[in-house]
């Protein structure tokens, strides 16, 4: 696939994730007051009239990190800008220059790339002549804009795409396959998206809450585009209402696995299993969300001489609601069993898109219905019917089923319904929506 690259660059809190956004047309980038938000390299792809480019949001250079990031955070910039064909170089019209800007433009002219000077919260015309400040930077006259007030956005983005007019513009592939990979903070998220895609794509800390936002990260396997999705560490929830970035992190996760076709839910091998995990788990057997349990850092649950038949009859235990979903044991930095949860990702999207003919489904649901007559038969109230049922959706399978009363399909029938329907089909290991509907039938 190739797409010519634009990265966002300035120093912290010039706007550069709110342009990303704007450029985008919906939230991509979290955007706070608070500078250094950003941490990773956050991306999308802009398309105008069959043109593409991908717009990179980068962490504001020469931040002071809160968790003592600032290292990682300018190995992601220097990374974007090495990849980059074009250069967003974003200043604040209202500081004028500063000394970081120049920092910034001694280290742009030492790449000799093209350059694109952006003079971003000019909110009036009033404002526009600022930018000429901005020239002695090197790069020409800056362009004044204004993202929060909606102004010359339109103007900037005709003036990007001429500036990468020259540059091969091919249709980006969709992936065939989105995964998100979620868990609590420090569970190795981001060391298990980098070892997928080979490449240092996400910051990798031993500091809890690294990542911030979702970071959708697009690699090729076998020809194929898949796309991860790293995620936030999530928290507990008094500990998310206090601080308005853990809260829009938190939202992006539960988003990521809202689009998710397969979600990697990773939990930490020598820590016990938390209300966090169970309140992660109880959101995806709720969302009907196919699912890789993912136990990570088995390597130091080894040393404990720790099992995995003992950690399997362990999880079965805390969280049974998700008994029918296969886990994989993994040791992220070492990039162990890696490659095998692709795989197994693989081999579950094909299941939860599985079309069952209605013959074959109806088979089935005959065995169901004579293993479980019998002791309704010399009952005398009502027992439930199947008439006959079809399935009307994938991803999650969904499965119709005519009954004589919707009343006398308790969970605990539906339960067992959808555990024979796992044995019968091959949809062993996915998430089963069962539907019921009254169908009035005249009994002979």
């Amino acid at each position: 696939m190739s797409l010519p690259k634009v990265a966002i660059i300035g120093r912290p809190n010039v706007g550069k994730s709110s342009l990303l956004n704007a450029l985008a047309g919906e939230m991509i980038s979290i955007v706070e007051p608070t500078a250094g938000v950003t941490r990773d390299r956050v991306s999308t792809v802009i398309e105008r009239e069959n043109r593409y480019f991908e717009l990179i949001d980068t962490g504001g250079y020469g931040i002071v990190d809160e968790a003592d990031l600032t290292g990682h955070i300018e190995s992601q910039i220097n990374q974007a800008i090495r990849s980059a064909d074009l250069i967003i170089f974003m200043v604040d019209i209202r500081d004028g220059v500063t000394p970081l800007d120049e920092t910034i433009a001694r280290l742009l002219r030492r790449y000799g790339l093209e350059v694109l000077g952006v003079a971003n919260k000019a909110d009036s015309a009033k404002m526009f002549p600022g930018a000429g400040d901005f020239v002695r930077l090197g790069f020409g006259e800056f362009f004044p804009i204004s993202v929060t007030n909606n102004l010359n956005k339109n103007v900037l983005l005709d003036m990007i795409f001429k500036k990468i007019s020259h540059l091969e513009s091919e249709k980006p592939q969709k992936p065939v396959m989105k995964l998100a990979i979620v868990g609590k903070r420090n569970a190795g998220k981001s060391t298990f998206v980098n070892a997928l895609a080979g490449s240092e794509r996400v910051i990798v800390s031993e500091i809890a809450g690294t990542t911030r936002d979702a970071v959708d990260v697009i690699f090729e396997k076998d020809g194929k585009t898949i796309m991860v999705i790293d995620t936030a560490g999530v928290r507990k929830k008094k500990r998310i209402v206090s601080d308005n970035v853990e809260f829009y992190s938190y939202v992006r996760a539960t988003r990521s696995m809202h689009r998710a076709d397969v979600v990697l839910f990773m939990i930490e091998a020598p820590v016990p299993i938390s209300q966090v995990d169970k309140k992660l788990a109880t959101f995806i057997i709720e969302e009907y969300k196919t699912c890789i349990l993912i136990v990570n850092k088995w390597d130091l649950a080894k040393d404990s001489k720790a099992s995995t038949d003992d950690f399997v009859d362990y999880i079965g235990k805390l969280l049974p609601a998700l008994s029918y979903v296969p886990i994989a044991f993994t040791t992220a930095k070492d990039t162990k069993n890696v490659q095998s949860v692709l795989d197994l990702a693989t081999e579950l999207f094909k299941q939860t898109t599985t079309q069952i003919s209605t013959g074959r489904l109806n088979k089935a649901m005959e065995i169901i219905k004579e293993e479980r007559v019998g002791s309704h038969r010399s009952a005398k109230a009502s027992f439930p019917k199947i008439y006959y049922a079809t399935q009307i959706a994938v991803n999650p399978v969904t499965i119709l089923m005519f009954v004589n009363d919707d009343k006398l399909f308790d969970e605990a029938y539906l339960r067992f319904i959808r555990n024979r329907l796992r044995t019968l089909l091959p949809i062993a290991e996915v998430p089963l929506r069962l539907l019921v509907r009254p169908h009035r039938k005249r009994e002979k």
